[in-house]
């Protein structure tokens, strides 16, 4: 595991390392607040955590470069935790392992949570090193990045002193983000009566699982298969034509990743077991030649499992099934004049149904406010018919290029100046915490930018060794040729 702390450059590597021995899953982050306030006393770093639970940093300016304009380092603590079915690993207790596999670091059977630990590691490398150039520096570290934007939406007004944001959450190297979509929640919920099951039943579990996942606004465009939505297709067959009934159903668990794993369980008259079974073998078949060129690893399998108790009312439980079908899942829209960038999309990320409630969350991004509004429209209608309770919860507003960035275009010449090649400048559909720090700081100058990463928010993330170092060489340049105040 400590074999990282050995990569070039070393100063953002040992520090990484560091951080990776210390767990921080979205909500669960007293250990890292604590273990960053602890580093930074130790390298007599002057930092104070707020009351949205942000790490915040501050370094004077290098002699003679008291006038440049302020800078913030921005990027997130938390980490995605997304394990492999087989894995033990706890994700507040225990370290992550990892293991360079060529030219990448990897995690064993988890996330690695470089999304977004390389940036807290490059603040860190930034603030203990007294020899780099640069101008007046913050280091804003923030909370709950990935499931609510916590930490962001609830600062304090006028809590940055930065007059250029520097955010180190992208994952290509080479690549400049100069605006990315909004998003917002939808929670929809239903408590209902459970009842007993029929004493003569047979009960039956089956478990999608081994979907690549990913990130839903990065790939949500890539045709990767949702595992609550196959899900739903095969209950909905298996309550139509074997009767069927819902006893429990468990699928995804982070609202930004798709979901890779379903588990649901089934109630049905014994006699009817060997044919839900042959037809389960049959849906394998159909996903896998939908999916097959995606999905390489998708699993589907039955099982006989013990007969619960309690199980969902009927009528209950059709209304539920229906509701998934019909929601949205996906792209919904394109930018119609960019068609190559995706403007609106839903993850249909979690789904909890069993002891009396249902629980669904989708997280809807859009670039257009107003088609973030008509999807969230389109999807509280289908959830309603349902009789489910819906709610709209941390909403974050779309980062707007731009045009006239004199950070941007300083950056576009400082890379051309280091590498010989363009640094390609470009809006993403995944949320960052541009729009909501943008709107706290107005007349900010904002970019994002940052190592290469892979496959984020599942276990198969990884980092592209190479890359660390071409960042970090981009990012200590634009330090040094930070503007005048």
């Amino acid at each position: 595991m400590s074999e990282i702390k050995h990569l070039q450059p070393e100063a953002i590597w040992k520090n990484f390392y560091l951080l990776t021995q210390v767990p921080r899953p979205s909500g669960h982050l007293e250990k890292i607040q604590q273990f960053l306030l602890d580093w930074a006393k130790e390298k007599g770093i002057d930092a104070h955590l707020d009351g949205a639970g942000n790490v915040l940093m501050y370094k004077a300016a290098s002699p003679g470069m008291e006038d440049c304009k302020v800078v913030t380092l921005q990027g997130h603590m938390d980490m995605v935790p997304q394990k492999t079915a087989d894995s033990p690993h706890n994700f507040e207790t225990d370290p992550i392992e990892t293991y360079i596999d060529g030219e990448w670091v990897k995690a064993r059977n988890t996330t690695l949570g470089a999304d977004d630990g390389m940036a807290v590691a490059t603040i860190m490398a930034i603030m203990e090193d007294d020899s780099l150039k640069h101008g007046p520096l913050e280091g804003f570290i923030t909370a709950d990045e990935e499931t609510t934007m916590y930490g962001v939406n609830h600062m304090a007004p006028g809590l940055l002193k930065g007059q250029i944001l520097l955010n180190l959450d992208n994952e290509t190297e080479g690549e400049m983000i100069i605006g990315s979509a909004g998003g917002v929640n939808l929670t929809a919920t239903l408590e209902y009566k459970e009842v007993e099951t029929d004493a003569a039943d047979a009960a039956v579990k089956v478990t999608l699982s081994k979907l690549l996942g990913g990130h839903s606004g990065l790939e949500i465009n890539e045709g990767r298969a949702n595992a609550n939505k196959l899900m739903a297709r095969l209950v909905q067959d298996a309550v139509a034509n074997f009767e069927a009934r819902l006893a429990s159903w468990k699928g995804g668990n982070m609202r930004n990743a798709i979901p890779r794993d379903a588990e649901v369980v089934l109630t049905l008259p014994q006699e009817n077991v060997p044919a839900l079974k042959e037809a389960v073998a049959e849906w394998r078949d159909t996903f896998t030649a939908e999916y097959g060129c995606i999905e390489q690893e998708l699993s589907l399998e039955v099982v006989d499992t013990d007969r619960p108790a309690l199980e969902v009312p009927e009528e209950v439980q059709d209304n539920l099934i229906n509701a998934l079908c019909a929601c949205h899942n996906g792209v919904f829209r394109f930018i119609p004049d960019v068609p190559a960038i995706v403007e609106t999309s839903s993850n249909l990320a979690i789904v909890e149904i069993g002891g009396g409630e249902s629980f669904f969350k989708v997280l809807i991004r859009s670039s257009r406010d107003s088609m973030r509004e008509a999807l969230a429209e389109t999807l509280e209608s289908a959830f309603a018919m349902a009789g489910m309770k819906v709610e709209l919860s941390g909403d974050y507003p779309a980062w707007q290029p731009n045009p006239h960035s004199e950070i941007v275009e300083l950056m576009k010449n400082v890379y051309r100046d280091l590498f010989g090649t363009e640094n390609h400048v470009q809006v993403i559909h995944a949320g960052l915490e541009c729009g909501v720090i943008g709107a706290n700081t107005p007349g900010m100058d904002m970019v994002s930018f940052g190592p290469t990463l892979r496959s984020p928010h599942t276990p198969n993330e990884r980092c592209y060794i190479p890359s660390v170092e071409k960042y970090y060489r981009f990012v200590l340049a634009t330090l040094e040729r930070t503007p005048k105040k």
